[in-house]
């Protein structure tokens, strides 16, 4: 440990050297990282992430966690074949494993465990115990890096956040934690890099915080207003919540269903939105596909 604090001094003294001010706390030091990446020291994916982890330490795990609500579960009297159609459907690696409710889970069922019995077409006897891992619980509270350090250290990649009362309040991932640090990791969520907003089905869309109230409206026919001294649609919804929302939390505008899908370094990156009525790309309407 020695060791690496007398690395991390003279890295630091190294960058340090001919700047104006030697850091003596957490904000003299981002301002001396932020003026290094302004002298070209360090680039600017490095300087986010050095940003990313002194941040962690300010941020718990309630402000990152996936709320009970949008959790993805299976039961434990859940029959094989139905288990597995949940696994294809989300894509996800690891569900939460419940009992009676959602305040009793009793381990974490990981889909690689779950590949022979796909190769087998899942016959025989099924024991959902014998593939069952335990789950691990945090609580609300706890500091991100405290909680990436336990990750490492149990190599769990998925814990159980529970409320003051011991009640499920959500599940936080490691992937979750890294994305504080690294920034946005890709997932089915994510909007393709030339469109703010993406059909994803009948009156369902994907739409990026940052898109401008002015193209929303274009786009959906929309008379979302645009004088509230915000220019895209997470300032709108902000205003309309009175705070940066959590992931998870939902806001109705105008007959619009806004569910936040991703919060990144403390802003709206990806809502899914719900409109009043089903909306053509602009693409198509150009083609002749109507409404």
């Amino acid at each position: 440990m020695a060791k690496d604090l007398n690395t991390t001094g003279r890295w630091l003294k190294r960058l340090t050297q001919g700047l104006a001010i030697e850091p003596q706390d957490r904000q003299q030091l981002l301002s001396v990282l932020r003026e290094a990446g302004e002298r070209g020291l360090i680039d600017g994916d490095a300087l986010t992430m050095l940003e990313g982890v002194l941040g962690v330490a300010d941020l718990q795990v309630r402000d990152i966690m996936v709320p009970r609500g949008q959790m993805v579960f299976v039961r434990r009297a859940t029959p094989v074949a139905q288990i597995l159609a949940v696994v294809v459907e989300s894509g996800h690696s690891r569900f939460p494993v419940m009992d009676e409710d959602r305040d009793d889970i009793v381990g974490v069922l990981m889909a690689k465990d779950l590949l022979r019995l796909s190769a087998n077409g899942a016959k025989g006897r099924f024991d959902i115990r014998e593939y069952m891992r335990p789950a691990q619980f945090v609580p609300e509270s706890k500091r991100l890096n405290v909680l990436l350090k336990e990750f490492r250290r149990n190599r769990n990649h998925m814990a159980i956040v529970v409320d003051e009362y011991g009640g499920v309040s959500g599940l936080v991932t490691i992937e979750d934690v890294i994305e504080q640090i690294v920034g946005e990791i890709d997932d089915e969520f994510d909007v393709e890099d030339e469109h703010n907003i993406r059909r994803d089905g009948e009156r369902k869309f994907t739409v990026r915080g940052l898109t401008r109230i002015g193209e929303f409206n274009e786009y959906f026919g929309a008379r979302l207003s645009e004088e509230q001294g915000f220019d895209t649609i997470a300032g709108l919804l902000m205003k309309q919540l009175g705070r940066l929302p959590r992931r998870g939390e939902t806001a109705s505008i105008d007959g619009f269903e806004f569910h936040v899908m991703r919060v990144d370094r403390g802003r709206i990156d990806a809502l899914r939105v719900v409109a009043p009525r089903d909306v053509l790309p602009p693409e198509e309407h150009a083609a002749g596909g109507g409404t």
